[in-house]
């Protein structure tokens, strides 16, 4: 997958992307019948969804047969996403976010132990 210039995508692209990230390359037909069994989204809409996420670079299509290829990873999209969120919600501020991490009350005593050891791996590697 090539890496570019960041990708924003709707809840719904991203479900397109979803399919697409597990699934690897798929017809275009193949992509609206999960989506209709999966959404009740219907043919047309799923086509529209695809031909905006070609727009956006994140998808290409090769021919014969409409096949949808993803062009970005979800890697890329998290990060996009994350930096969005940051930026918008807390003012660009990684303290502001963790703290309402970790004042949410939401984060299990593991999933706290993995950040404090992503942390020191982090401050590890700086040294």
């Amino acid at each position: 997958m090539k890496q570019q210039e960041t990708v924003m995508l709707s809840d719904s692209e991203r479900k397109i992307m979803e399919l697409l990230w597990r699934e690897g390359e798929t017809s275009a037909r193949q992509v609206a019948e999960a989506m209709e069994r999966a959404n009740g989204w219907n043919v047309n809409a799923t086509y529209t969804l695809i031909k905006r996420c070609i727009r956006k670079g994140a998808i290409e299509r090769r021919e014969p047969g409409f096949l949808c290829r993803p062009l970005v990873s979800w890697d890329s999209i998290r990060q996009a996403e994350t930096e969005k969120l940051l930026d918008r919600v807390f003012n660009g501020s990684v303290d502001l976010l963790f703290s309402a991490l970790v004042g949410s009350g939401r984060l299990s005593k593991p999933e706290l132990e993995r950040l404090r050891q992503r942390l020191e791996e982090l401050e590890s590697e700086e040294n």
